[in-house]
């Protein structure tokens, strides 16, 4: 039983190790958000969704950010994502409404196409031109959550009050909207 944190950083210290595991969370990601965005059966998409955010989470576990991890697949895996799969369940029998989104317009197809390659080329030169910061491995923290707890309780104590606030407000809207009588 003590082997294994040895073993365990043993692995994280061996570089091959982070590159496929790496390569694996890419492709995962990478490739269902594609299926995502490409299937026309939207519980398709809901399942592949759901793989897409594992891998993200999975890229925050590389990270060394096990908070981030963490709220990824409570979050949005757990909560998130369950909302849209009932949503989908709940409403997939109805039949008056046309589904189907034809793009006829060419001016929207091309505005549509200039914006993702724009969007596309500005991204390629943030990578290239930015400075990136190497940390050593040594100085990399193995617990985050601490550290964010005690920020969110200290320094950003306000900005923590006002989210807290901001979603208060946000949840009495939604169930005065729920319950308002048509």
């Amino acid at each position: 039983m003590n082997d294994i944190p040895n073993i365990i950083n043993d692995l994280q210290n061996s570089i091959d190790f982070y590159a496929i595991v790496f390569c694996i969370f890419s492709a995962l990601s990478v490739g269902a958000g594609i299926i995502t965005v490409a299937s026309k059966k939207l519980m398709h998409s809901a399942v592949a969704l759901l793989f897409t955010l594992f891998g993200v989470a999975g890229l925050y576990v590389l990270l060394a950010a096990d908070f981030l991890a963490i709220v990824q697949v409570m979050v949005y895996i757990g909560g998130i994502l369950t909302l849209i799969i009932f949503g989908v369940m709940l409403t997939s029998r109805v039949f008056d409404i046309e589904r189907k989104t034809n793009v006829k317009d060419s001016v929207s197809v091309v505005a549509g196409i200039v914006l993702g390659l724009g969007s596309a080329v500005f991204l390629a030169y943030l990578f290239v031109s930015t400075k990136w910061i190497e940390t050593p491995v040594e100085n990399i923290p193995t617990e985050t959550l601490p550290q964010i707890g005690t920020y969110l309780m200290t320094d950003y104590i306000a900005a923590f009050i006002v989210a807290a606030v901001l979603l208060l407000v946000a949840f009495i809207g939604a169930a005065l909207i729920a319950r308002r009588k048509n």
